[in-house]
């Protein structure tokens, strides 16, 4: 009755929230997507979800099944991997640099349940900080890395990952939590906080202060975003942080957050040889990390 496209096919529609883009994600025409929903439906006897509701909002029938997946498909990929580790070398390498000190919050737990799927894969990391990690890609020294700077090169693939909102953080009494907004001559004033990176490798700093032409009057450095956030609740300087970082502490009033301009919008990227994007762990990690990420992190949405 209930077949393994159908609940991928649901899954799919969660975490993309359109047709449109489920249609693209399972490489189906509309048509042929729209005609599967309703042989299913015909099937439980009951809609899946409400229509035209953005994003998707599931019917009771629908969140049924939807569980069911999530119990089902890992299983199912988990097997696939195996049956898969028979056929080919599946004891691979994944060294990896994080260009993205917030990212550790995330990639942690993609890890975990990566290595559950891919125990015969070798993971290691660096931060990415003290060094240009791309030509140590290049280099072969590197597997992946994870970054929202594209720097164009043909031996480099780029696997999207997510789109997050970069967002000015001030305290709850600084002068600047009353704005709608922040636009790059506010913080020239300002005492910047940030993570210890060269300043021209900040979003912040490529993609709104320097095409504005501003230089906050100090910039003071903390080790981790923690430390960052208790700094701006104490009122020492503001700081620029992705949304998904802050989220906890502005519902815990610590903070508030404003958008840079019309909305600082970068995306995430998975960097690696564009002769190994294919190799199975590699797509496997991609696919973890994007759910895990759409799972648990508020403010994203996935590329």
């Amino acid at each position: 009755m209930i077949e393994i496209k159908h609940l991928r096919t649901l899954a799919s529609l969660r975490d993309t929230g359109s047709l449109t883009a489920t249609a693209t994600s399972l490489h189906l025409t509309q048509s042929a997507l729209s005609h599967q929903i309703k042989d299913l439906e015909s099937r439980i006897g009951g809609q899946l979800f409400i229509r035209k509701t953005r994003p998707v909002k599931f019917t009771s029938e629908g969140e049924l099944l939807l569980k069911l997946a999530d119990e089902v498909l890992p299983k199912i990929a988990k097997t696939e991997n195996e049956i898969a580790s028979l056929k080919e070398d599946v004891n691979g390498r994944l060294h990896m640099a994080i260009e993205c000190h917030s990212c550790f919050q995330w990639l942690m737990p993609a890890l975990k349940e990566y290595q559950v799927a891919w125990p015969s894969v070798t993971l290691d990391f660096s931060s990415g900080f003290g060094f240009e990690p791309l030509p140590a890609l290049q280099a072969g020294e590197l597997d992946l890395v994870i970054t929202s700077d594209i720097q164009p090169r043909s031996d480099i693939h780029y696997e999207p990952l997510f789109d997050f909102e970069m967002r000015l953080i001030t305290s709850t009494a600084h002068p600047l939590a009353d704005k709608q907004f922040v636009e790059p001559q506010d913080l020239a004033s300002e005492t910047m906080l940030s993570y210890p990176v060269q300043k021209q490798r900040l979003d912040v700093v490529k993609h709104f202060l320097q095409p504005g032409g501003i230089e906050p009057n100090k910039w003071k450095q903390a080790d981790n975003t923690l430390m960052l956030v208790q700094m701006v609740s104490a009122g020492l300087g503001v700081a620029a942080l992705p949304n998904w970082a802050i989220s906890e502490f502005s519902r815990q009033g610590l903070i508030t957050s404003k958008p840079l301009g019309k909305g600082l919008w970068r995306r995430l990227f998975a960097a690696t040889r564009d002769s190994e994007k294919d190799k199975r762990y590699l797509q496997a990690f991609f696919n973890t990390a994007r759910q895990q990420c759409k799972s648990h992190l508020d403010g994203i949405k996935v590329a």
